[in-house]
């Protein structure tokens, strides 16, 4: 049995449940603890929260000797009201475009225009 990820304090961005999902879609035949390890939570977490996304609508998978293989449903829409018609193949691809370029975010924020000065260009 692995040891136990640090806890982390505070709030965060993404939920748990996206972070298991991304990690899914980066590998659909991934295992439990590798996928625990990269989001830094218990195997026991993750296999709820690998649960709660099947039993949502989210995720199913297929048994293959002893592992599985999953597979996302990339056209569920996110349950919040405010994410109203946003597909999770949506959110993966905003996931995956950040992890892509995870380097050279910070220059891409740099360079990019604020608010006020695309409206002052108007």
């Amino acid at each position: 049995m692995g040891a136990v990820p640090e806890p982390h304090t505070g709030w965060t961005f993404l939920t748990n449940h996206a972070r298991v999902l991304a990690a899914i879609a980066d590998n659909p035949a991934t295992r439990i603890r590798d996928i625990a390890a990269r989001c830094r939570l218990t195997e026991r977490a993750v296999q709820k929260i690998v649960a709660d996304l099947e039993s949502g609508g989210y995720l199913s998978h297929t048994r293959r000797g002893r592992s599985n293989t999953y597979r996302i449903e990339s056209g569920t829409i996110l349950r919040h009201p405010a994410d109203s018609g946003l597909a999770v193949a949506e959110l993966l691809s905003l996931l995956a475009q950040h992890d892509g370029g995870r380097g050279d975010a910070a220059g891409r924020l740099r360079e990019a225009p604020n608010a006020s000065d695309r409206q002052a260009d108007a």
